[in-house]
């Protein structure tokens, strides 16, 4: 049976690596895992006074949130870190108290960049985000995607055989790990 991920892309970017590479990712889940990307550009900063009349695209990111079976962040890196967009949406669907739609999602966080150690150190923060949101982490295999234009086509697919199997087997780890923890 396939499993639903709510798929967080923390740059916002139409034509961004990142997206390109959620894409990517997402065909090579093909009959395993079905991706749902939520649109967090959407939300509005956090602030307590929304609750009176909730925004709907943070009743849009609950329900997303909940209604998958796990979750996955492909991330950029900021300045060392992750996004505050991510952030952003992290405390978002954590409210209100009480009502936190991560809570025991199993989850999975990998991301791009041109550098050699890509996203390395953002997603070694959202990870701790993602623990503190009371997700259940997927901790290995770890993929840290130097990007290379030349290996990702536009229809999402790789044309670099070394990194298709890569991703191939990172995508297949996380699938296993969703069927256990989820």
């Amino acid at each position: 049976m396939t499993k639903t991920v709510a798929l967080l892309v923390g740059s916002l970017r139409k034509d961004s690596i990142n997206r390109r590479l959620a894409k990517a990712l997402e065909k090579l889940a093909e009959g395993k895992l079905t991706f749902t990307e939520v649109n967090i550009g959407a939300l509005p900063h956090y602030n307590e006074d929304l609750w009176e009349n909730v925004p709907a695209s943070v009743t849009e990111l609950k329900q997303t949130v909940e209604a998958a079976d796990a979750v996955l962040v492909v991330t950029p890196e900021y300045n060392r870190s992750f996004p505050g967009v991510i952030k952003n949406a992290m405390d978002w669907a954590s409210r209100p108290y009480g009502k936190n739609s991560w809570s025991g999602k199993p989850a999975a966080a990998t991301g791009t960049s041109g550098g050699a150690i890509a996203s390395a150190v953002a997603q070694s923060h959202l990870k701790s985000e993602l623990l503190n949101q009371n997700m259940v982490v997927m901790h290995q295999p770890e993929a840290y995607v130097q990007w290379k234009e030349e290996a990702f086509a536009a229809d999402g697919s790789i044309t670099d055989e070394s990194i298709r199997k890569f991703l191939q087997a990172y995508v297949d780890a996380f699938a296993r790990f969703v069927e256990k923890h989820g």
